[in-house]
């Protein structure tokens, strides 16, 4: 059995079909159905606390939208009534969900209509709660398909032997499919609707970058996918080092803000995390982190990377990542470093919790040398007061003067790390919310000379350089970093094996020429045709 889909989160997968929808029990009652309300709103806040604590926040966020839901007084009552009428509970709780997502589709802006199909999922979630849960899934790894899989499904499920997922309901704007893209889980969606009556256990293959999800696949497809599970079908599992197409050496690290995250980017082949997002978990709080609570966030992390590159972040309180308390205030490293005990009690945790790990910290935001001197001669004094070597200091280079200066600043650090969504964005006078801003950008002349000065400084200087920005792993950009010298990049984890195989299709030679080009180009459309049109392989 064939099914035909749209691909909204790339790879293949294969595995057991998982049909996780269920029925509810007719004879529920009133109270019950409310309280079967309740109990997925509690549930769904339960697990956005863990996601938040754990620093995974744009899925925390979405959480708790359901949660919100769910608890809805205009979703709940009309359902309980309609019961109390006498209906089954089923049909009830499907009229009051079709009735507020009616409401929602009908809003003129396509990415706004499609949280309708939020309203479906709590329903079916109300329904699964009560017929008793929904039916386990196989032990080993499966395809879960649903009428409308939610973003909670696919958390819940992540380490539980999920491979894919395919969905009826849905669109790529859908919170699932953005789950699924964080998560590098392939789905697909408007899948026919016959496809819930197929039986359950059997062997099901899905190809999402084509679209497709098959029913007890051909024996001699099976291998293949096998070994591909989560990843595209572009390019095999990694081994070793990432190399260009001429040979040349590439590090390919990742970026994380949480645990989940980095096994995703370690399975996929990254060498470790090249950076470490400290902040995310503590942008809702009320006061300064204590080194108890950097330790309950960074040694489920650190404790995945023993032996293997792990770059931490200080806490990087700016931009949108202002917490409550410094909104008053002057955010950011200023901040930082004028505390008593913040960074103190930062340093002495990533030391601590990284010590069987290749540790270096990394400086946000930097302006000035002596900004760096403060942090080297605090993290000299953690160090000793633990009895450890000072690991290796950098600096984010993303802002646009530090990037200028950059020659400044390599005497008194050990690597220098490029940020290209800020440096982009100050360049280009672009805010990060700005709907112009993307990745791409990078590719702008003024940019890349910039990062070509930095990497040069860097040459010179005998010190590591990285870009960790979301531009290492945009394809209309990477080619131009391999050619301005860049040898390491971190990429989110969910991209790592993506960025591998371009790599590999890469001539190192032939992309510094195009760098050569590019930074001598009248603007970004210019850049753009010369990539395209360029043999870069």
């Amino acid at each position: 059995m064939r099914f035909s889909g749209s691909c909204v989160s790339e790879g293949t997968a294969v595995g057991q079909l998982y049909l996780a929808d269920t029925g509810a029990a007719a004879a529920a009652t009133p109270d019950e159905v409310r309280s079967a309300f309740a109990a997925v709103a509690g549930n769904r806040r339960a697990l956005a606390a863990r996601l938040r604590a754990q620093g995974r926040v744009q899925e925390a966020d979405i959480v708790e939208v359901a949660a919100l839901i769910a608890g809805d007084p205009l979703l709940v009552d009309p359902a309980v009534a309609t019961v109390r009428s006498g209906q089954d509970a089923a049909t009830a709780v499907r009229q009051a969900a079709e009735a507020q997502a009616a409401i929602i589709e009908a809003i003129p802006n396509p990415e706004l209509a499609e949280r309708a199909g939020d309203i479906r999922q709590v329903a079916q979630a109300v329904l699964d709660r009560l017929a008793g849960g929904a039916s386990a899934h196989p032990d080993s790894e499966f395809i879960l398909v649903r009428r409308e899989v939610a973003a909670a499904d696919l958390i819940e499920l992540a380490e539980q032997g999920l491979a894919g997922a395919a969905s009826v309901a849905g669109g790529a704007s859908s919170h699932a499919a953005i789950i699924a893209r964080g998560l590098g889980v392939p789905m697909v969606t408007g899948v026919d609707a016959a496809v819930l009556a197929a039986p359950a256990g059997r062997l099901a293959m899905l190809d999402a970058d084509a679209g497709e999800l098959v029913i007890d696949p051909p024996a001699a497809d099976r291998p293949l996918l096998a070994s591909q599970n989560g990843h595209s079908a572009r390019h095999s599992s990694p081994v070793g080092p990432a190399h260009t197409g001429d040979g040349q050496e590439i590090t390919i690290l990742c970026n994380v803000a949480s645990a989940a995250e980095t096994r995703r980017g370690l399975a996929a082949g990254a060498a470790g995390v090249g950076l470490l997002r400290t902040e995310i978990p503590f942008t809702g709080v009320t006061a300064w982190p204590t080194e108890a609570e950097h330790l309950a966030q960074l040694e489920p992390i650190l404790g995945l990377l023993a032996g293997r590159a792990a770059t931490v972040r200080l806490l990087d309180f700016s931009g949108d990542k202002i917490p409550p308390f410094l909104r008053e205030g002057e955010p950011g490293l200023a901040a930082l470093l004028g505390h008593p005990t913040a960074l103190r009690d930062q340093l002495r945790a990533a030391l601590t919790a990284g010590r069987d790990t290749r540790l270096a910290i990394l400086v946000p935001m930097v302006s000035s040398p002596a900004e760096v001197d403060t942090v080297r001669d605090l993290l000299a004094e953690a160090a000793a007061a633990l009895g450890a070597a000072p690991p290796r200091l950098g600096i984010m280079v993303e802002l646009e003067a530090t990037a200028a200066a950059a020659q400044q600043f390599a005497a008194a650090v050990d690597f220098l790390s490029i940020g290209t969504n800020d440096l982009t964005g100050q360049v280009l006078s672009l805010d990060r919310h700005d709907p112009r801003a993307r990745p791409a950008l990078a590719a702008h002349p003024r940019v890349l000379t910039l990062v070509g000065h930095v990497a040069a400084v860097a040459a010179d200087a005998g010190i590591g350089l990285s870009v960790c920005g979301d531009a290492a792993a945009d394809l209309a950009v990477l080619p131009l970093l391999v050619g301005l010298g860049v040898r390491t990049l971190s990429v989110p984890a969910a991209r790592v094996e993506r960025v591998r195989g371009w790599i590999s299709d890469l001539d190192s030679g032939l992309c510094a020429a195009l760098a050569a080009q590019a930074v001598r180009a009248s603007g970004i459309d210019q850049v753009r045709e010369l990539v395209q049109r360029a043999a870069i392989s």
